[in-house]
């Protein structure tokens, strides 16, 4: 046994030995020696292709085309590299070994994107970004020609933020692409994006998009910090950035706001708030939030006022009714059975007359059995995740109703809950509520509703202690701010939403000009008297 232990370690070491021979950080001179490079550093990869050419007069230059196929735009390399570079006469005759990285960059390469890099680290990183390498022999530089492509996932309408009005547009896996459907809304040389790459194994491309003049610098400088200070071996998706930057980890409730509609984007930057993209996902990150904000949909923007608050009442109340729902329940048939009108208290006492448990372990219960149903609808496959879900909470219910196992009301109620969690907006905001809900419902069949008070007022007092990147959760409420009240629980008129929201944007936070609201003429005569001078024309 210990000369197993021996063995292992020996090539372990042996390992940790080859492995601390580090790369050179600069390229060499020779074609062979650099390709050579490539090919240990990528293994030997089957995907990398290499390209040997013959260029210059005479074809006395030898260079090589490096990519990797499938994230490189075929016609590109073709046509505007290998093309360019093997059939044009009159740049072989000019190109000679002095000028030969010159000429091909400056007058052979019909790309937008070209520099000349001398550094592996750079290079590779390029490489593997979907750029095409051009090496040359006798240079210890290389020439890096933009040509990313490859097959992507077109545009389509959004999945989970649907909208009645709006866009039918939605965010890709691309970030180039999620950044332009921006830059199509907003027409403006302010808006200003800043790149960096996450992620000491994946390299993932992480922009930030902001409004320069608009957005609050320090905001700015902050999401800057906290990015640049991450330090991980991978990025797949925004929900790794999310979780490395937010203000507080002890909590259910986000603090950063997820979206995939480009619209959605353009509103929350023109309010003064920063965008975070991140290559490989179609959701793009907005910071500061505020938990008002999970409650607003783009349609609110859309309609009428007056219908855009009714819809917002609606949606805090299906909110509430989906945090207290079953917990009201327990309460009433445990400690407050007064409080139910008697016909109503008579029919679900003889209800609950066969039902062995109590009222709490009915509702965790078929809260648990809720919950299962709905992960098992979207894990299964989309033909029939739907299916499962209907067919199993309906056989699962009425069995459970004739087995005296729940009551008839339990049901309704752990449904109507249901229903109530899917018409909030924001499903980050719906899910953290599915939690603090049994939370709720024991504390009601601790102490019935004053247990439900109690936890109301803890959960006032934790969403009032957060922040989004220095902003109160719970503004411009907590603090009161009344400026900015007319787009909380109420959405007052376009004409009445002058100024910015003040802890979010900079100094800039008017939007708009005086005297916007709407007035017709006073005289109305006009109309009548063209209508009485056709009637004339017509006689």
């Amino acid at each position: 046994m210990p000369s197993f232990f021996k063995n292992r370690k020996e090539k372990k070491d042996d390992q940790d030995e080859k492995n601390s021979k580090k790369l050179p950080q600069f390229m060499g001179e020779t074609l062979a020696g650099n390709l050579e490079i490539i090919k240990q550093r990528t293994g030997n990869s089957t995907d990398v292709v290499i390209r040997i050419l013959n260029i210059g007069f005479q074809s006395e230059i030898k260079a090589a085309i490096v990519y990797v196929e499938g994230i490189v735009n075929d016609e590109s390399v073709n046509d505007f590299l290998i093309e360019s570079i093997t059939n044009n006469r009159a740049l072989k005759e000019r190109m000679t070994k002095q000028n030969v990285l010159e000429t091909i960059a400056e007058e052979t390469i019909a790309l937008g994107n070209v520099q000349t890099v001398n550094k592996w680290d750079e290079l590779l990183v390029s490489l593997m970004s979907g750029e095409t390498i051009i090496i040359i022999d006798g240079t210890n530089e290389a020439i890096i020609a933009g040509t990313k492509g490859g097959e992507k996932r077109s545009i389509l309408e959004p999945s989970t933020e649907l909208s009645v009005r709006g866009s039918r547009s939605s965010f890709t896996e691309s970030i180039r692409t999620n950044t332009a459907m921006v830059r199509r809304i907003i027409k403006n040389p302010n808006l200003w994006l800043e790149s960096i790459k996450i992620g000491k194994v994946t390299k993932t491309d992480v922009s930030i998009m902001y409004i320069k003049g608009i957005a609050n610098d320090e905001i700015i400088e902050e999401v800057r910090k906290r990015l640049t200070s991450i330090d991980i071996d991978s990025i797949l998706e925004s929900g790794y950035i999310e979780q490395l930057i937010e203000d507080q980890t002890m909590t259910t409730f986000p603090t950063l706001y997820h979206t995939e509609r480009p619209d959605m984007v353009a509103g929350n930057l023109l309010e003064g708030r920063v965008a975070i993209f991140v290559d490989g996902t179609p959701f793009v990150l907005l910071v500061p939030v505020v938990f008002i904000q999970f409650f607003q949909s783009v349609d609110d923007y859309y309609v009428r006022y007056d219908i855009a608050t009714a819809i917002r009442f609606l949606r805090i109340f299906v909110f509430f009714i989906s945090l207290i729902g079953p917990a009201s329940y327990v309460a009433i048939t445990t400690f407050h059975q007064e409080m139910i009108p008697t016909l109503l208290a008579i029919a679900i006492a003889a209800q609950r007359e066969a039902v062995p448990f109590p009222a709490l372990v009915e509702a965790l219960m078929m809260e648990v059995a809720l919950e299962i149903l709905r992960e098992a609808g979207i894990r299964m496959p989309r033909a029939i995740g739907s299916a499962v879900s209907i067919v199993g909470a309906l056989v699962i219910g009425q069995a459970a109703v004739q087995a005296s196992i729940v009551s008839p009301a339990m049901v309704i109620v752990v449904s109507i809950t249901a229903i109530a969690s899917f018409a909030t907006p924001s499903f980050a905001i719906a899910i953290s509520a599915r939690l603090v809900r049994f939370l709720f419902m024991l504390a009601a069949a601790t102490i019935g509703f004053y247990g439900i008070i109690l936890g109301f007022i803890m959960l006032i007092v934790h969403l009032c202690s957060l922040r989004s990147f220095g902003v109160p959760y719970m503004s411009p409420l907590a603090p009161l701010i009344p400026v900015n009240t007319g787009d909380t629980v109420v959405r007052v008129p376009w004409w009445t939403l002058r100024q910015r929201p003040r802890l979010i944007g900079n100094k800039n936070n008017v939007r708009e000009g005086k005297g916007q609201r709407p007035v017709p003429p006073e005289n109305r005569g006009m109309v009548n008297n063209m209508i009485e001078k056709g009637d004339r024309d017509d006689s």
